[in-house]
């Protein structure tokens, strides 16, 4: 989809050539060059498909699509759910090339449609990314606790979950503090070490076990222990493992003004995590579904991890523990990643004047050229939105079901203002051209129905214990965002190009360096 640009072709960057400076790009677009630009097209599209993490999404919900609708949900919930959601990314994909800065869903929403459009945009947007944080290295810490359970017999209490948790959250912040750099490099490995570690996975399945399911089994087993009746309902539910996994793909925007000729290669790492995820997750599903030996007993494993069980049956103590390693690993490249991108977002807010303290948080360190504050802001938040979890036993489904209803929106909203302003809207490079609308509005149906989807209740009956929690978080972020916005409506905005040319500005904006 992606196009040279071409004098005839209006756009920002019409004329100017593949060799464009992106740092006038990002001041034509408002903003001073603070971060270092170290990242590649690959690097980039590593962030991506890393947050994404099929290693990680596909593996820490499995045991939900278990429950909910079974083997048949989710095979061909991931094969539906994914050609949505690359819909989804090949429309934002457009817009992040017209608007590449660290902002990323918020600026363009805030130059599409307006300053509350570009506010509430940014607060789900920051919601959803906080929500990846915790569910992904909450994850990772349950498998940590099945690895412990599988080599020494360690009790994975919430408790003692939690505290592998915070130590994860520790791990994350220390490695983001030591530039992007590292970062680039780790989610470079990460790409490797995801599809190799899908291949071992798949591999071992299939030539080690004894007993295999029956393809029917695999793609027509429905399998209902939600407590409720219709089986729509179970199935669309059910859809929450693949949306989950396939979330987090905006990370490509957020570090693109930490990209070269990111007006291009953030476009295409975010269409490429997805698509290059869909055929990957797909294969890890179908191999660990072939390999299941007793369904019930995976789904009831004292590991609490399901996949382990599968593993464990399967492959026997040793290969199991080795596996796992491969797991925990993917997910810790993936957890980290997660806080690389939130922590742009968090720098790009405050530098706008959104969150409260935001001249904290908007400073960049001199020596790393990192949002020191933003990034401790994201793993502390991201650590109390995990809290229930000590105490609720679905506290982690709807942490991940924060997750879906706070960023998804936030994709779609700059897709659908996009939409509106038909040609007041200048394309960047890479653009879809008469695909545009299509795709776009297929993009906006789609984001409109899982976000009420999983707002709803996913156990019958609702109880204080399976009540689904993502709403209420929904709600609460809202209200406070609008409640806010009274308060800080005045210093919030997005600058223009013409304030950049004043010496002050750029005096007060390097106030953030320190």
């Amino acid at each position: 989809m992606s196009r040279p640009t071409d004098p005839s072709v209006p756009g920002p960057r019409a004329g100017s050539g593949a060799a464009t400076d992106e740092e006038q790009r990002l001041r034509e677009l408002g903003y001073r060059p603070v971060l270092a630009r170290r990242m590649g097209g690959f690097g980039n599209f590593a962030i991506s498909f890393s947050v994404i993490s099929i290693l990680s999404g596909c593996m820490t919900l499995y045991g939900f699509g278990m429950g909910t609708g079974g083997p048949a949900v989710m095979l061909w919930g991931w094969a539906g759910v994914g050609l949505f959601v690359l819909c989804v990314g090949m429309a934002l994909a457009e817009v992040t090339s017209a608007y590449p800065t660290s902002g990323a869903l918020y600026y363009m929403a805030d130059r599409l449609g307006g300053r509350r459009w570009g506010w509430y945009t940014g607060w789900l947007n920051l919601l959803g990314l906080l929500g990846a944080i915790a569910g992904i290295d909450y994850g990772a810490a349950l498998f940590t606790g099945a690895f412990l359970n599988l080599q020494w017999g360690f009790e994975p209490t919430p408790e003692k979950t939690m505290l592998i948790f915070v130590v994860i959250l520790l791990l994350h912040a220390t490695l983001n503090l030591f530039g992007v750099r590292l970062v680039s490099v780790l989610n470079s490995v990460s790409v490797w070490w995801h599809l190799a570690g899908v291949a071992l996975i798949v591999g071992a399945l299939v030539i080690v076990p004894d007993h295999h399911q029956s393809p029917s089994f695999v793609f027509t087993e429905f399998v209902n222990d939600t407590g409720w009746e219709n089986p729509l309902y179970v199935a669309a539910i059910g859809l929450l493992l693949a949306q989950y996994t396939f979330s987090g793909y905006d990370a490509s925007a957020h570090l693109s003004e930490e990209t070269s000729n990111a007006s291009v290669s953030a476009a295409r790492g975010i269409v490429r995590a997805i698509w290059v995820s869909w055929l990957a997750g797909f294969v890890l599903l179908a191999g660990l579904t072939f390999a299941i030996q007793d369904y019930a007993a995976t789904r009831d494993t004292a590991t609490g991890v399901p996949p382990a069980q599968i593993l464990l049956d399967g492959l026997g103590t040793d290969g199991a523990s080795a596996l796992l390693l491969v797991v925990i690993v993917a997910q810790l490249f993936c957890g980290n990643a997660e806080v690389a991108a939130a922590s742009r977002m968090v720098f790009a807010f405050s530098r706008d004047g959104a969150l409260p303290g935001s001249a904290l948080w908007r400073k960049v360190s001199a020596r790393t050229q990192t949002p020191v504050a933003a990034v401790w802001l994201s793993v502390v938040v991201a650590g109390l939105l995990a809290v229930p979890s000590l105490y609720s036993a679905t506290a982690y489904g709807a942490v991940t079901a924060i997750n879906v209803i706070g960023i998804t929106p936030a994709y779609a909203i700059p897709v659908l203002l996009r939409l509106r302003a038909g040609d007041r809207f200048t394309p960047g490079p890479w653009h879809l051209g008469r695909w545009s609308r299509p795709v776009g509005w297929v993009a906006v149906v789609w984001v409109a129905f899982v976000t009420v989807l999983f707002c709803l209740p996913q156990s019958s009956p609702v109880t204080v214990d399976t009540m689904n929690y993502a709403a209420v978080a929904l709600v609460v972020v809202l209200v406070l965002a609008t409640v806010w916005w009274f308060v800080a409506r005045r210093s919030y905005g997005t600058p223009t190009a013409a304030a950049y040319g004043d010496d002050r500005e750029q005096e007060e904006l390097a106030e953030g360096i320190v």
